[in-house]
Formats: C-alpha cells, sequence, structure tokens
C-alpha cells in the first residue's frame, strides 16, 4: 500500500496521499494524436484589431469634411455602422468552432470574447442608429418622432431595426442576471434569431452609401459576409453531420464512479480520425428524449482507445441527471474535439496538474499522457471529503504507474486551513515556479487558485485553464 503522509500542524488538514512506484500493469498507450494547425490568440487578437483599423480607414477615405450639424451626425452614423457590421461578423467567426481557432484560442476564451464583443456591437449599434435619427431630423427640420417614422419608411433602415429588437433581445437573454432564468433551449432559440438579425443587418449596410458607392467595396464586404456564412455552415452543421454518419457513435456503457457521478462509454467506428487529444471536450447529443435537444460540454476523461471515447458526468442538473439513465446502444451525436487545454500548451519540463471537483476528467486523460520521467508530473486535487474523489482509483494506479505524485487535498472551502494557500502550494511543490499549471475546477476555486498561484510566484502566462461554462 502507498505511504500516507499527514501535516501536523493543523487539525482540519486531511491527510495527503502521496504515492510511490508500485508493479502495476500499464495501460496500452495511447496512439499519439495527430499534428492540427493552431491559430495563436495574439495572432486571432491582432488580425481582429487590424480589421476594424481596415474597416476605419474605409470610412476615412469616404469621408468628406463638413461644419453642418446634420453632415457631422451622418459621419458619425456612418462609422459605428461600419465598425458594427463588422463586429457581428467578428461575433459570428468566434463562434463558427473553425477547428485551428479552437484549439489555438480555446472555447472559454473565444466565449469570453464573444461575450465582450457582444457589448461593444450592441453599443455600435445604438450609436449608429442614435447618430443617424438626429442626422435625418436636423437635416428634415423635423423633431425625432417625426423622424423616426420618415426613416422607417425605408425597406432597408425598416430591416435593421428588426434586426436590431433581435440583437438587443440576444443581449438581454445573454445578461447574467437573466440567463441563469432562461432555459438553455430558449436562449439558443433567440441566440439563433442573431443570425436573422445578421442577415438583416447586410441588406441595409449594401444600401448605404459607403457599401453600395463601390463596386470594389461592394464585393469585399459581400465576401466577408460570404466566407463566414460558409464556415458557419460547414462547421457547425456539415461537419457534424457528416461525423455522424462516419462514426455512428453509439453508447456501450454507463459505470458508476461516486455518489452522483458515472462514466459514459461511447464507440463508434474510426473514431480515431476524430484526432482528438487528451484534455479537450465535445459537445455531446445523445438520441433520447430529454436530452436530444441540447448539446452538452464534457471533457474526454480517457485517452481515445479501441474507437471508444469516455466522458465522466457528475449529476448537477435535469440534463447530467439525465445521462445517469441513458443505456446502451443510444446513437450519441459528438461534435468535435473542442478546447485547447492540450499538451500543446506545455513549455516546462516539470507539470503541475490542479484539479478541483469533477474538474479532475480532462486532467485525469493529461495525467496519464503528458510526457515525463519520474517525479516530472504532479497532481493536486482538491475535494470537500473523500466521497467526492472522481475516479480515485485509476488515478493511484497512473500514479503508480508513472511514479508521479499524487496529492488528494481534502476539506470543505470554508475551513480555516487552505491548501491552495501560496505557502501550501509550495510546501507540496517546492520548485512551483518552474512548472507549467494545468488548472480545471469550479470557477470559483479556479480564480482563486489561479490567484494563489501567481502569488507563490508561477507566471499568469504558464497557468493553462478552460472555464467550461463559458464553453
Amino acid at each position: 500500500m502507498p505511504d500516507v503522509t499527514t501535516e501536523a500542524s493543523h487539525p482540519l488538514y486531511v491527510p495527503l496521499r502521496r504515492l510511490r512506484a508500485e508493479p502495476a500493469p500499464a495501460p496500452p498507450a495511447p496512439a499519439p494524436p495527430l499534428p492540427v494547425l493552431r491559430l495563436a490568440p495574439g495572432r486571432l487578437r491582432n488580425a481582429i484589431l487590424g480589421g476594424a483599423g481596415a474597416v476605419a480607414l474605409l470610412w476615412g477615405v469616404q469621408a468628406r469634411p463638413s461644419a453642418r450639424l446634420d453632415a457631422f451626425f451622418a459621419s458619425g452614423a456612418h462609422l459605428t455602422g461600419l465598425l458594427a457590421g463588422y463586429g457581428v461578423l467578428v461575433l459570428l467567426l468566434l463562434m463558427a468552432r473553425v477547428p485551428a481557432v479552437e484549439h489555438g484560442v480555446g472555447a472559454d476564451r473565444l466565449a469570453r470574447w464573444h461575450a465582450l464583443g457582444g457589448r461593444y456591437v450592441l453599443g455600435l449599434i445604438g450609436a449608429h442608429a442614435l447618430l443617424a435619427l438626429c442626422g435625418y431630423a436636423v437635416h428634415t427640420r423635423t423633431d425625432l418622432v417625426t423622424a423616426t417614422g420618415g426613416l422607417l419608411g425605408y425597406g432597408a433602415i425598416a430591416a435593421a431595426t428588426a434586426g436590431t429588437a433581435l440583437f438587443v433581445a440576444v443581449g438581454v437573454t445573454s445578461a447574467r442576471a437573466v440567463r441563469s432564468r432562461v432555459r438553455h433551449e430558449i436562449w439558443r432559440a433567440v441566440h439563433l434569431g442573431g443570425l436573422l438579425a445578421a442577415a438583416l443587418g447586410f441588406v441595409h449596410q449594401l444600401a448605404g452609401p459607403d457599401i453600395a458607392g463601390s463596386l470594389l467595396v461592394r464585393w469585399l464586404w459581400s465576401m466577408a459576409h460570404g466566407t463566414v456564412a460558409v464556415l458557419l455552415l460547414w462547421y457547425r452543421l456539415v461537419v457534424p453531420v457528416r461525423a455522424a454518419l462516419r462514426h455512428e457513435l453509439r453508447v456501450v456503457e454507463v459505470r458508476d464512479e461516486g455518489p452522483g457521478v458515472v462514466s459514459v462509454l461511447v464507440r463508434g467506428r474510426g473514431v480515431a480520425r476524430l484526432c482528438a487529444e487528451p484534455g479537450q471536450f465535445f459537445r455531446w447529443r445523445f438520441l433520447r428524449r430529454g436530452l436530444w435537444a441540447t448539446a452538452l460540454p464534457f471533457s474526454l476523461s480517457a485517452p481515445v482507445r479501441d474507437d471508444t471515447l469516455r466522458i465522466t458526468v457528475k449529476a448537477l442538473g435535469d440534463h447530467t441527471r439525465r445521462i445517469r439513465r441513458l443505456r446502451p446502444g443510444v446513437r450519441v451525436l459528438a461534435s468535435g474535439p473542442f478546447g485547447a487545454l492540450t499538451a500543446h500548451r506545455r513549455t516546462r519540463r516539470k507539470v503541475l496538474l490542479l484539479a478541483g471537483g469533477v474538474g479532475i476528467t480532462p486532467l485525469r486523460a493529461l495525467f496519464e499522457t503528458l510526457p515525463g520521467g519520474p517525479g516530472d508530473v504532479t497532481l493536486l486535487y482538491r475535494a470537500s471529503d473523500a466521497a467526492g474523489l472522481v475516479l480515485r482509483e485509476e488515478l493511484e494506479a497512473i500514479a503508480r504507474e508513472r511514479q508521479a505524485a499524487l496529492h488528494f487535498l481534502l476539506g470543505r472551502s470554508d475551513d480555516s486551513f487552505d491548501p491552495l494557500a501560496p505557502r501550501a502550494l509550495r510546501h507540496l511543490v517546492p520548485d512551483l515556479a518552474a512548472h507549467d499549471v494545468y488548472l480545471c475546477g469550479p470557477p470559483a476555486m479556479a480564480r482563486a487558485a489561479t490567484a494563489n498561484l501567481i502569488r507563490a510566484g508561477v507566471p499568469a502566462s504558464r497557468i493553462h485553464s478552460e472555464d467550461f461554462d463559458h464553453a
């Protein structure tokens, strides 16, 4: 049996388990993942900003300086309208699930950029509408109410108004206070309405002088919209349907792992062609009543072997509770893989994996597969009690085989002793600052752990995490 060490300096500190090498059968080695194209976050950010600069340059080239108040309002309306249209394209591209973008930037970062960009786009749309209305009112020498009626008489402006209403609905349902009270299916349906809003906005833009005034500009603007539309259709519709037909995934086993936790094994044909890497996740759609309408994001909790994918799920809501009742033979649609919490982020020989609760699932796969010799890989697993440790026996077997350090940090989050405090982390991992850190857990735990790691000397650039609440 492995040794058990205790921290006698504090009575609330639950024993840590540190495992030594013991003979154990090695699991079959997973096939190495095929190289994939990845777009670095910095390059994507620079490309987005460069595109915004090009749009502003387009406006500047066409702008005609004037001291008239209506021309001033019109000029501002043109600039904000162009930037809003470009912003909508960027938002759609971020959520198109292009593999090079997903694998390089990470699904959670893309979701955060999408949410932040949505606020800017709504602000630009509001500014555009207000400036255009004020400019028209000044030009026609009417009040704002009369000017509003006059503008709505133009078909392109009426289309833009309908699109704006749809965009506002998307923004309202995405607000944190509202989204927590709205069913996912309703939220998704409203978001699909954003595609119609983008199409209506495109019709409005083609009628405007900034786009319609030049054949070249009209062609470039149309090509940009057409390219994003093709990417959306290809990666959000064609690729998942093709994968479903090609791989014919089905549930083969549902295995209890602990209180409220199950592993689901899904098998199909040619699964290796999905090129799924440890640390990544799929969006799963189980074709049975109560589950088929929602794609649920779950990480792989084991490397892909024998055309089998495995996820480990904790019952936290209606959908996850229904997963416990799945039976072998249920058809599965799996879209992915997604995420950038993979071995390619590694920059140091030594790696610390830090998990909280069911966040162990992607780190369990990395714990088995990250290259390294004895002592190069350490796993810290935070849970409220021993019953909350998911896949414990597998982790212990991997640690024995790899001669890796494994510590179970048990205790409630409101205990006076924090095992993830900077001093405690340095005690467990003396050369902590020389490690890459992979982090996955509940959002509050992940934020606190990130702050503590930075205070303990780990550069923020070497703390790799993905918040699957945003993925």
